[in-house]
């Protein structure tokens, strides 16, 4: 399933105009039927931050201020949980965006989950208000959730919440303001800036064990033609795992976009513009791959002909869109060393990453 359907789905239910990805799946985890109100508290490292309290918290919509250290947080967005776990912390519901993971979770926030089970929401008819509003939240994370000033209205009249960074985009604004932001709620800012430091220095260590990786271009693209077309990343748009490698996004493709936050979408008639000294392709099974070599003007290209193309497992394509501290972390562990074949000629034609 393409990750372009599935904010596409999330968008037109916000009335949004953004080309972001794939259609919502549904967990088949019983704790989506949990009751909300049975919910448990959330838990995690809730001492040594105590006397942070109140601190106030600047967003799109002005500044919202959290009286005390957050019990009960209610993630509203498609990746905010990750990093709630990632410094310390357990919602008590989170939002169930795609790939069909037991609990909404996926297997790089597994261990900071550990036994919780948090109530599931959807947001593919837009928020949950009543749901939300019976999980008796202290604190509603949106920064990456599409929220309007309507939204917020309603969502703030229930509890604290946090929307979007100022200037950033409705979806997938820089993945470290995220980081800060909900650090600061969670008055763990300095933890917050911590943790972003820590996953960059994984990708410079990375990117000082390749220095062939340095000034190379590549383009980052989904894994296949939705409605003729195939959509690729241009510079700054979930990019950054690859230029903290040392790469340059394939400049042809940022000159294609027409607005910011949106990929590009290319045509089989223009697939060149892809045509990097790497490709890399976040497909999530053999069939993706298969059906791509399948068009002609795909298996053209230099990268592919040559062996310089990369095509992702459904883990790593996952992780590679969530770009969150934790999933970041996976990928600095997994691509690398498949991009280092990839610049060298010798790429597999399979899927790589952590499955199996």
């Amino acid at each position: 399933m393409s990750l372009i359907r599935l904010l596409r789905l999330a968008c037109a239910a916000a009335a949004l105009a953004l080309a972001l990805a794939f259609a919502a799946c549904g967990s088949d985890d019983d704790s989506s039927e949990t009751s909300a109100a049975a919910a448990p508290a959330t838990t995690g490292a809730t001492t040594a931050a105590a006397d942070a309290f109140p601190v106030s918290v600047r967003h799109k919509f002005g500044v919202t201020e959290v009286p005390a250290e957050p019990k009960r947080i209610v993630s509203v967005g498609l990746t905010e949980h990750d990093t709630v776990l990632a410094l310390g912390f357990r919602p008590v519901a989170i939002t169930d965006w795609y790939g069909d993971q037991p609990g909404g979770v996926w297997p790089w926030a597994k261990e900071a989950l550990g036994d919780e089970r948090p109530v599931l929401l959807s947001s593919s008819d837009g928020f949950e208000f009543e749901r939300i509003a019976a999980l008796q939240p202290d604190l509603i994370l949106g920064t990456n959730s599409g929220m309007r000033k309507g939204d917020y209205d309603k969502l703030s009249a229930l509890a604290p919440t946090i929307a979007a960074a100022e200037g950033g985009s409705d979806y997938f604004s820089p993945w470290d303001g995220q980081v800060e932001l909900i650090a600061q709620a969670l008055g763990r800012a300095d933890e917050g800036r911590a943790l972003v430091e820590q996953v960059r220095q994984q990708f410079a260590d990375a990117a000082e064990q390749h220095p062939e990786f340095a000034g190379k271009t590549i383009s980052f693209n989904q894994n296949g033609f939705y409605d003729g077309l195939i959509y690729s990343y241009p510079d700054g748009l979930n990019t950054e795992f690859l230029t903290y490698l040392g790469f340059r996004i394939d400049p042809r493709v940022t000159r294609l976009a027409s607005r910011p936050g949106e990929q590009v979408g290319v045509s089989a008639e223009r697939l060149d513009v892809l045509d990097a000294d790497v490709a890399l392709f976040a497909t999530e099974r053999d069939e993706d791959v298969a059906r791509l070599l399948k068009v002609p003007t795909f298996k053209s290209l230099r990268a592919v002909s040559g062996n310089h193309a990369v095509y992702t497992d459904g883990t790593l394509s996952g992780a590679m869109y969530f770009m969150t501290p934790l999933s970041l972390g996976y990928v600095a562990e997994k691509l690398p060393e498949q991009l280092a074949l990839a610049v060298e000629g010798r790429a597999p034609r399979e899927l790589v990453g952590g499955e199996g």
